[in-house]
């Protein structure tokens, strides 16, 4: 038996329960994390980086407010990847959600269509 999917979630986001009520639905199992109490790891982030084929800014939530206050529009092409993966695991508001972890896959935010590929 294959370990339950973990998906990071903030309770206030529409997107989030929009995932959380996707999978329920579709009967899988999955615990559900506080993103911003529990961000992503490290190894956790590096693998969801890799998956999207180190496009470093899918892992970003660009239209959050800390990532504004920060700059990060201006900044993050001029960081490191390392640098980057520090900043995210270190402030769950930066991390695009819902962010979830699958056996062999993951996904960012929610597109039903890219979730089904990964569901059905």
């Amino acid at each position: 038996m294959s370990s339950p999917a973990r998906i990071y979630t903030y309770k206030n986001c529409g997107t989030c329960r929009k995932a959380v009520k996707y999978l329920v639905a579709k009967g899988v199992d999955f615990n559900e994390i506080p993103i911003r109490d529990t961000p992503p790891g490290k190894p956790e982030l590096k693998k969801m980086l890799k998956l999207y084929d180190g496009q470093l800014r899918r892992l970003f939530n660009t239209s959050g407010g800390d990532y504004k206050a920060l700059n990060l529009k201006d900044k993050l092409p001029s960081l490191s990847v390392d640098e980057a993966i520090d900043l995210l695991a270190a402030n769950g508001n930066l991390v695009k959600r819902p962010f979830a972890l699958i056996a062999g896959s993951g996904l960012v935010g929610f597109k039903e269509p890219e979730w089904d590929a990964v569901f059905d």
